[in-house]
């Protein structure tokens, strides 16, 4: 295999198993997502999507588990006794920590999202647990390279929703029932990392390295540096709730499900690249070759939507949304965006930068700041392009820069390097 008429890297054809089950994960997600916005109309999809926006955004504290527990048990096999009771005593705490502070603000997020549904809202919370908990158990399944049983947790993440909530809609159609269908869904991938890591393993070792806090400490850091590209990504569909009228706010949602499937189409790029970039010796023709990667399979994303705009529309959800047919390709313009940022993103965790993440914090600023004074459809597009794509240069020359001019410790596997490598 080649890319570019070179063969392409080791990290690029491993890992075969978890791309594949990323990708079903990824079309039983997006199936739901299609499902709910043709049988729901942009008012009712709309305030679904500001949920599920909303969802997205904590998962940041299940991805921070994750890597954290991945991290760990791949640097210190030794101590993965001790390291999974650990992190499993912090994501049980984490997830029902989260979800009581959901809870509690369930009438903000009610106010925010326009819903008029306090049950609705209430669900996020609901949700918030399960997926929290799948963070850690997956980190432990990742960190000891047990791929065959992670697969089967990220494909149980996906297909259980399509099947339950697409039945929930049927006989109900509501961003109630729809809601409802993610939360049960979300159940199914703890009940496999539950089976999976059923067999108690002794503690080993014990040293205060492994203990709650610094456990803590580190999923905090890696939580917040991946919450700032979350809240970037989804921001504008909860902008538009509050800026547009409820029918165009339903259709920029609409669009953004083009976006979604272009952001998370070449996902397993990060996947198998995200080793490579933790490694001093391959971190920067990791990056600048799953960059380019990226960006051709954003091409073909865009100008297929382009082209073949009618059938784009049918994926986003038919006629009711033919307005926006002609902007298709400005919305897969911003998903392949928008996937260049997520691998710079986690290009920063690999080499545990600081100052990098601050970027993307300023861009989910000026995005809200400038978005809020737009009132159509056009220039909430427009904004929302100007901004990513500005930022997305600026965080590409500094992370080019970074690599190339800098000397750090490398990594080795999925371990992530210790904080600091890059003064950044």
């Amino acid at each position: 295999m080649s890319f570019a008429g070179k063969t392409l890297p080791k990290w690029l054809v491993g890992g075969s198993s978890i791309a594949v089950a990323i990708g079903l994960m990824n079309v039983a997600t997006y199936a739901y997502t299609m499902v709910a916005a043709r049988l729901l109309g942009p008012k009712q999809y709309g305030a679904f999507a500001g949920l599920m926006a909303t969802l997205l955004v904590i998962s940041v504290l299940q991805l921070g588990l994750q890597a954290t527990a991945a991290r760990r048990i791949s640097a210190e096999p030794g101590h993965v006794g001790q390291i999974e009771q650990t992190i499993m005593a912090v994501t049980y705490r984490a997830a029902l920590a989260v979800g009581a502070l959901l809870l509690v603000l369930t009438p903000l997020v009610n106010l925010v999202l326009r819903l008029d549904s306090y049950a609705a809202a209430a669900l996020v919370a609901v949700a918030a647990v399960p997926m929290t908990v799948m963070g850690g158990q997956a980190g432990i399944l990742q960190g000891e390279r047990r791929w065959e049983a992670l697969s089967l947790v990220y494909v149980a993440n996906g297909l259980p929703r399509l099947l339950v909530g697409t039945a929930l809609i049927v006989l109900e159609p509501s961003e109630l029932t729809a809601m409802l269908g993610v939360v049960i869904g979300q159940f199914a991938p703890i009940v496999v990392g539950w089976y999976a890591l059923r067999n108690e393993r002794a503690p080993g070792d014990v040293g205060e390295h492994h203990s709650l806090r610094p456990v803590i400490r580190e999923t905090v850091h890696n939580s917040q540096a991946l919450f700032a590209f979350f809240a970037l990504s989804n921001a504008d569909v909860i902008v538009a709730r509050n800026v547009l009228s409820d029918h165009d706010a339903g259709l920029y949602a609409g669009g953004l499900i083009l976006t979604k499937a272009v952001l998370f189409l070449p996902q397993f790029v990060v996947v198998l690249a995200f080793p490579a970039m933790s490694s001093a010796s391959e971190r920067r023709r990791a990056l600048t070759r799953s960059l380019a990667l990226v960006g051709v399979l954003g091409v073909v994303a865009t100008a297929g939507a382009w082209l073949l705009s009618g059938l784009a529309l049918v994926f986003v959800g038919g006629q009711e949304y033919a307005e926006i047919q002609s902007r298709l390709w400005l919305f897969a313009v911003l998903g392949t965006v928008l996937a260049m940022l997520q691998l710079l993103v986690y290009s920063v965790l690999a080499r545990q930068g600081q100052r990098s993440v601050y970027l993307v914090w300023g861009g989910l600023v000026a995005l809200v700041g400038l978005g809020l004074t737009v009132s159509t459809l056009d220039a909430l597009i427009a904004v929302v392009l100007s901004v990513d794509i500005t930022l997305l240069v600026l965080l590409t020359l500094v992370s080019l820069y970074l690599v190339r001019h800098h000397t750090e410790r490398p990594g080795s596997g999925f371990a992530l390097p210790a904080a600091g490598d890059v003064p950044d």
